[in-house]
């Protein structure tokens, strides 16, 4: 029987490595220093694979990607250091087993070869994401084949029970691994730092490496989408897949380093686990009935009503009536609505009107809303079983009006621009959208106007409902 002897968090900075540092990497010791520990005491486990997820692979909308190749290949070139090279054998029985365990629970992979890559478009080979932690670690451990997994764009609790698969994909086999979840915490800790600072940043990197370190899973599921959203990190992903792999285990994170010197996130831990009875996978299954509960039973009714009539369609076939729990306001005034899904925090469509289309504000979202999970080319349909993983709000728009340049406030107004039959729109208080000249040409080069054009410009207001 095969086991997970020891699972680490690591980043992957590659200024880290002095190759690519130059003395930089200096700034940041206390990271160096943590990379070392932990490669020393790999290096005490003897263990024959290291399973590694990271973010910076072929990432899928819908699939984890697994290397599947008898090998492959990196170096960090790209960051001016082609001679530090890798080139690692990948232990195929092992990762045959995670992938047809997954598909035994409906989880879908993509399996990564030279062939497969060239399919896809992408390149068959070794990450940053991996070849930073792994720069480290090879200065102490040789002779170990890896897992190279490249998490996707799934639901949490798909990729916590992923986590799962790798478990006992092991323990099925006579595997001796460590676990290596790769990733970087926010990446908007300074105003210096090469994308910014939000305070967000730095509540979501307090928050999840405290209860990393309590071992509250549950409180990891639970952190505020938008906090994680606004932090831009990179690591929260591998997080849920290597949690997984810990179900069943009570634990604790030990701290080894943190640093944000360069305006990012580096967080390196170290666990200490035993046994326990807890299936942690079906409490936070009953947790996330009892959030969509909540939710749904505190719904105003523009937010009722969209995620009703999406329901509605799915399941039927066709647009629900107007309930009857919709407030006189909604059957009494003609606006132009907007529905917007997010998934995880990461937008799954919006479709909306600029004027009414319809006789009322309910019936504008019956119509939108369906159009938003069906209809918008940026994205496959809504299917019926993601609907509890979706939030839905609503924007209803007022009257536009003409204005100026000099009127627009890109957090309070959204703006319409019109040229020779073109017309663009961007709605207001976006993130990453801070001031006027943003807005305007993000609404122009969405209607194809070019920048020398001399458009029109209306400005609006939004009543936003939301979950």
């Amino acid at each position: 029987m095969g086991t997970i002897k020891a699972f680490y968090t690591m980043p992957h900075p590659p200024i880290v490595v002095p190759e690519v540092g130059w003395g930089e990497e200096r700034k940041i010791k206390a990271t160096t220093d943590a990379f070392y520990k932990v490669s020393e005491e790999i290096a005490s486990l003897d263990i024959d694979t290291i399973i590694i997820v990271t973010p910076h692979g072929p990432v899928f909308s819908d699939a984890v990607a697994l290397s599947c190749d008898d090998s492959i290949k990196g170096d960090l070139g790209s960051f001016r250091a082609p001679q530090v090279s890798f080139n690692m054998e990948i232990n195929i029985p092992l990762t045959e087993k995670i992938i047809n365990l997954a598909k035994a629970e409906g989880i879908l992979t993509a399996q990564i070869t030279k062939k497969s890559a060239r399919k896809y478009g992408i390149d068959y080979k070794l990450d940053h994401g991996a070849m930073v932690p792994l720069y480290f670690v090879n200065k102490k451990v040789s002779n170990y084949k890896l897992v190279h997994i490249t998490y996707g764009m799934l639901p949490k609790l798909q990729l916590y029970k992923f986590g799962m698969c790798i478990r006992k994909a092991v323990e099925d086999s006579d595997t001796n691994a460590v676990f290596i979840a790769s990733g970087d915490l926010s990446h908007k800790l300074s105003y210096e730092g090469p994308y910014g600072y939000v305070p967000e940043g730095e509540m979501f990197d307090r928050e999840i490496i405290s209860l990393l370190q309590k071992g509250d899973v549950v409180g990891v599921f639970n952190m505020d989408s938008n906090v994680i959203e606004k932090a831009a990190e990179c690591g929260l992903r591998s997080y849920y897949v290597m949690l997984g792999a810990m179900n069943g285990y009570d634990f604790n994170g030990n701290l080894l380093s943190y640093e944000g010197t360069f305006g990012v996130g580096y967080s390196i831990m170290s666990f200490s686990f035993e046994k326990s009875s807890r299936d942690m996978y079906n409490t936070l299954l009953e947790k996330n009935k009892e959030r969509f509960q909540v939710k749904t039973a505190n719904a105003d009714p523009y937010v009722r009503l969209a995620r009703e009539s999406l329901t509605y369609y799915l399941l039927q076939g066709g647009y629900m009536e107007v309930p009857d729990y919709v407030t006189k306001e909604m059957l009494d005034t003609k606006r132009g609505v907007f529905v917007s899904l997010k998934k995880e925090g990461q937008l799954r469509g919006c479709i909306g009107t600029i004027f009414p289309v319809t006789k009322s504000v309910a019936e504008e979202i019956i119509r939108n809303a369906v159009e938003a999970g069906t209809q918008d080319p940026r994205f496959s349909p809504v299917t019926e079983d993601e609907l509890e993983d979706i939030d839905f709000s609503v924007d209803v728009l007022t009257e536009p009006e003409l204005t100026t340049r000099e009127e627009l406030d890109p957090r309070r107004y959204g703006v319409i621009v019109r040229w020779r039959g073109r017309t663009g729109l961007l709605l207001p208080d976006l993130d990453g959208v801070d001031t006027v000249e943003e807005q305007l040409d993000i609404a122009r080069r969405k209607a194809g106007i070019p920048s020398h054009a001399d458009y029109s410009i209306e400005r609006f207001e939004v009543i936003r409902h939301g979950e």
